[in-house]
């Protein structure tokens, strides 16, 4: 007998698949919104719409950063916007844990719940997240982040 996935493996599965559409080949990231089982909107972190892609014309680095790419939540976000989907009291998977940027537009966006595969970087989100009742989940072995003060990245 096989074992059923979680709603949360299923649809981080399905956040995996949305970054593999990414165009930075610095780091490929996927962001899916969801409520109430239902897909409401994707993203995956690559270029302002009708421009080149990173990995077709290079990087735009400012302090070891990729400026160039708009990221997967927000690209997610937007995509919602765009189409006139609201997402108050949604869950967003992304592949990687919100940068600080990320985490405030989900923030203001409504979503009430932040799952993610893989720590990345800021550990302001949780205490944030803490502050602001936003329910942030680790989904996987990768996702536990390291103990605050160490290296991560």
């Amino acid at each position: 007998m096989s074992k059923r996935s979680t709603w949360d493996e299923y649809f981080m599965d399905i956040a995996k698949q949305v970054a593999s559409r990414a165009t930075c080949d610095r780091k490929h990231v996927g962001a899916l919104l969801v409520r109430d089982r239902t897909i409401l909107s994707t993203g995956y972190n690559g270029s302002i719409r009708g421009l080149p892609h990173c990995d077709e014309v290079g990087h735009m680095m400012e302090n070891g950063h990729c400026v160039a790419t708009v990221h997967a939540e927000a690209n997610a976000i937007i995509q919602a916007a765009k189409n006139g989907v609201g997402i108050d009291g949604a869950t967003i998977y992304t592949t990687a844990s919100p940068c600080w940027p990320c985490f405030k537009l989900i923030a203001n966006s409504g979503c009430v719940r932040i799952a993610f595969g893989e720590f990345y970087r800021d550990h302001r989100i949780f205490d944030y997240a803490a502050r602001l009742n936003i329910e942030l989940v680790a989904v996987g072995a990768a996702a536990a982040p390291p103990a605050a003060g160490a290296s991560a990245g």
